[in-house]
């Protein structure tokens, strides 16, 4: 039997995948496609996140899509809030249609002669993977492994009497009302548990190894509040992503320029949020502002928390777990009857398929990204990520409206193959990520690099590449394009 063939396929149904799905409508109305999502409903991780407190760790205003108004009051919100305005934006597109759920894909070929991607696809609970082709693969299936999170080894973990968790597997209706709860970790997941736990937990303490820069952040946007009784929506918009933007990039700029002055400016401001006697070597990090991500909290929720004694925040190695909790380097125990490890993410590409190029298996740690969105050497196929200095969506939507241009370029000049290509190996590598984060260096084997130089190297700057990937040339030395004459794909379908 033929394998069914659509022009794209998008692998994942999130905010990534379902931007992708409307800036394919869009700019490419003409190609059938279909979005291929391994779970059972769309979002994800909007949808497999259910920990208390889930919510965005960055403004909606720019971490909403370019053409959708975000038109909640908060401007830094919740999981079901999040979750609510990607399937808004799905069933007012008509791309829910285009979803088929519980379609995992294992595999992924592409084959030169045809210049076509043969994907094996496990559907459901059937015995056999079904196939299907399409001409070019857009991934939107994010950088983590959504099967577990990352969890150490601790000495004696299978001691300990109480609940052990990973964020990322959160039990369904998991009541921790009167126990003392211990969260293991100093970032984002673990700084949004804290004070959210705080409702029901008789105490709430966030164990770090070492601390973590963190900013408290209103959690609505008054000047926008104000506006929309005089403006329309989609004007609030734009001025609240514009604004937000530029004081995203100002304050990254500043950073990585005078990193001791930002330095001394972050700690004062928690400072003044914690008190004049607090410890602030529980919030004072041995390395400079965006060597790794910086912590927002809205209305400066974990500082009231351990101002009210809620919450407190102990920095100490783990030397081990106990029966009733876990004892540190120093010897002192800490009682838990719930110990959460928001420990971080497992980094995994191509959603854990396996991805081969005429038989060959692709390897992505010995690729490298070009224009942030592509792969060398991988043909008629794009990584959609987001930043690490700002919102996850401004990359991720001038990606996919990068990849459209790719798509209508290559009808226009009658080329079915397109792969970046630096034969002569003149560009040197680079990490990926600028970040010390300790999923980015766990992961340090099975990511690719960037360049030296543009268009392998990624500048993390919204502006730059605005100017680049949505008006620059689609054309370089470096971008080859080709025709196979050979064979056609298999058959086509009707549009999906």
């Amino acid at each position: 039997m033929s394998a069914e063939h659509l022009d794209v396929l998008i692998i994942g149904a999130g905010l990534s995948g379902v931007g992708a799905a409307y800036h394919l409508i869009k700019h490419c109305p003409g190609k059938r496609f279909a979005i291929l999502e391994g779970r059972a409903t769309l979002g994800g991780t909007w949808d497999l996140f259910r920990y208390p407190g889930i919510r965005s760790d960055s403004d909606m205003f720019t971490l909403g899509y370019n053409f959708k108004p975000w038109t909640n009051p908060l401007a830094i919100a919740d999981g079901p809030s999040i979750r609510s305005y990607i399937e808004e934006t799905a069933r007012e597109n008509a791309i829910q249609d285009r979803i088929r759920f519980q379609h995992k894909v294992l595999k992924a070929d592409w084959c030169s002669e045809r210049a076509t991607w043969t994907l094996q696809v496990q559907r459901g609970d059937e015995a056999e993977p079904i196939k299907l082709s399409c001409q070019h693969l857009l991934m939107c299936t994010g950088y983590y492994r959504y099967e577990a999170g990352y969890t150490p080894e601790f000495k004696g973990r299978e001691q300990f009497e109480g609940e052990f968790i990973h964020p990322q597997l959160w039990p369904e209706n998991f009541d921790y009302s009167g126990k003392n709860v211990v969260v293991i970790g100093s970032g984002a997941t673990a700084v949004t548990l804290v004070p959210a736990m705080t409702d029901k937990a008789k105490h709430v303490t966030m164990l770090q190894r070492s601390p973590t820069y963190v900013v408290s952040l209103p959690q609505s946007d008054p000047i926008s509040i104000f506006l929309r009784r005089f403006l329309p929506e989609t004007w609030v918009y734009r001025l609240a992503r514009t604004r937000n933007v530029a004081i995203q990039m100002i304050f990254y700029t500043l950073a990585k320029a005078w990193p001791s002055l930002v330095r001394k400016v972050l700690l004062g401001l928690a400072k003044r949020e914690l008190g004049a006697d607090f410890d602030m070597r529980h919030f004072s990090p041995s390395y400079k502002p965006w060597d790794e991500r910086v912590c927002a909290v809205p209305n400066g929720d974990l500082f009231k928390v351990l101002r009210e004694g809620k919450a407190s925040v102990v920095t100490e190695h783990i030397d081990g777990f106990t029966a009733k909790g876990i004892r540190l380097k120093t010897g002192e125990e800490l009682p838990a009857d719930v110990i959460i490890s928001a420990t971080g993410l497992e980094l995994q590409l191509f959603g854990g398929m396996q991805v081969a190029v005429d038989g060959v298996p692709f390897d992505a740690a010995k690729s490298m990204g070009y224009r942030g969105i592509m792969l060398r050497d991988l043909p008629n196929a794009a990584v959609v990520l987001g930043y690490t200095n700002a919102s996850w969506t401004l990359k991720a939507d001038l990606s996919s409206e990068y990849f459209c241009r790719v798509i209508n370029h290559m009808d226009a000049t009658g080329m079915r193959q397109c792969t970046p290509r630096d034969s002569a190996r003149q560009v040197k590598d680079a990490p990926f990520l600028d970040l010390a984060s300790g999923y980015i260096k766990r992961a340090a084997d099975k990511i690719p690099t960037q360049g030296d130089r543009a268009p392998w190297k990624l500048y993390q700057n919204y502006l730059l590449d605005l100017a680049l990937l949505r008006y620059g040339k689609v054309e370089d030395a470096y971008l080859v394009f080709s025709s196979p004459q050979v064979g056609e794909p298999t058959e086509a379908a009707t549009a999906v």
